[in-house]
């Protein structure tokens, strides 16, 4: 873990009131530990069974987020404690997230992912898809439904590309879509546009972001070989 540069970029971010988000995906317990440590308490995972069995061991202080793609299925196994669900892509999961944070009592606060990207591989949705979903969460409220989640915001990955106007243009659009949700939605507690990773943050800084999801830049590179 690079001390010296997580106080440097707290030091960066705290004048543009943006969070940071520590991406812990395939790290160790010691290292979250560590980090956790020094005063961060929002970490950043992607994998379901990984986020479950670090929650058992670590802090109950800690605030996690689930940011990868999040099965319908897998849902229930993160309910119980996930602070907030960055990656939500569909109705369906929408919905089961509603319905497992109501078994559980909860409340549980829900990014909508949008797809700026130019690659086809990228989840989430479309403009369109967006300002839909907004519609049809307006009916659920008139209806007292949705009890068990808030929508926080938008999130959103821009493409793998040394053009960095392209990055800039497609944080610009998203931003553009972060100000339609909150006026589409206003009794949403909508505050969260999380965008920009460690190759990106500080134009996505620029553009808007209020939330940056870094992992590299803290912990080093990263090694893809768990046990």
């Amino acid at each position: 873990m690079n001390t010296a540069a997580y106080y440097n970029l707290l030091d960066e971010l705290k004048p543009m009131n943006v969070q940071l988000l520590a991406v812990s995906k395939t790290r160790t317990p010691v290292e979250i530990q560590e980090m956790y440590e020094l005063g961060q308490r929002d970490f950043g995972e992607n994998y379901v069974q990984e986020l479950v069995d670090k929650q058992t061991t670590l802090p109950a202080a800690i605030r996690w987020h689930f940011i990868g793609h999040l099965q319908s299925n897998k849902v229930k196994y993160i309910a119980p404690f996930v602070y907030m669900i960055q990656g939500v892509d569909s109705l369906r999961l929408l919905l089961e997230i509603e319905k497992q944070a109501k078994k559980n009592h909860r409340v549980i606060l829900c990014l909508l992912q949008v797809h700026i990207a130019r690659e086809e591989t990228k989840f989430g949705f479309s403009e369109r898809e967006l300002m839909e979903l907004a519609e049809t969460i307006l009916l659920y409220r008139k209806e007292d439904k949705l009890a068990g989640i808030h929508i926080a915001g938008l999130m959103g990955m821009a493409s793998l590309t040394e053009d960095q106007q392209q990055i800039r243009d497609e944080f610009k659009h998203l931003k553009t879509l972060f100000d339609r949700i909150k006026k589409t939605l206003p009794e949403e507690p909508i505050q969260t546009l999380s965008m920009g990773m460690s190759s990106d943050y500080p134009i996505a800084i620029q553009e808007g972001s209020t939330m940056i999801r870094i992992g590299t830049a803290l912990f080093g590179e990263r090694s893809y070989t768990k046990g």
